[in-house]
């Protein structure tokens, strides 16, 4: 790896350490029904997020409140001297990438397959108060 390779990794390295995340990896669900959950939450104030996510009907959005939950606990860990409740909390980012795709077939009529594509993906939700956000 060549210097200014390794000096951009160092620097992107450092401003992840001061940045409240959280990961859910391999979630068996479509990335298109992720995204619709993804959607509704991004930019809002945590426990307005916590809220719609807790009363939505959709079945991804069990998994995107305990990883919002985790994120909320990641921040708590970084901003150990600061209330949760002064710190304004938003959801900074969320994003949804495609993970991998288990490839399956199903019987079809006179001896055909059609192929199933299983899909799963990535979650990844950026924490961060609204008050750095401004500055």
């Amino acid at each position: 790896m060549g210097a200014r390779k390794r000096i951009a990794a160092e620097k992107a390295k450092e401003a992840r350490k001061s940045v409240a995340f959280a990961k859910l990896q391999d979630v068996p669900t479509s990335p298109r029904k992720m995204r619709l959950v993804a959607d509704m939450i991004r930019g809002k104030e945590v426990n307005l997020a916590l809220d719609m996510l807790k009363f939505s009907t959709k079945e991804a959005s069990r998994r995107v409140e305990k990883l919002l939950l985790s994120a909320i606990a990641n921040w708590k860990e970084k901003n150990q001297g600061v209330r949760m409740e002064d710190a304004n909390l938003v959801v900074k980012t969320i994003h949804v990438d495609s993970g991998r795709m288990l490839k399956r077939l199903r019987p079809a009529p006179q001896g055909r397959a059609h192929r199933i594509r299983k899909r799963s993906n990535h979650v990844t939700i950026h924490v961060d108060s609204k008050v750095s956000n401004e500055n």
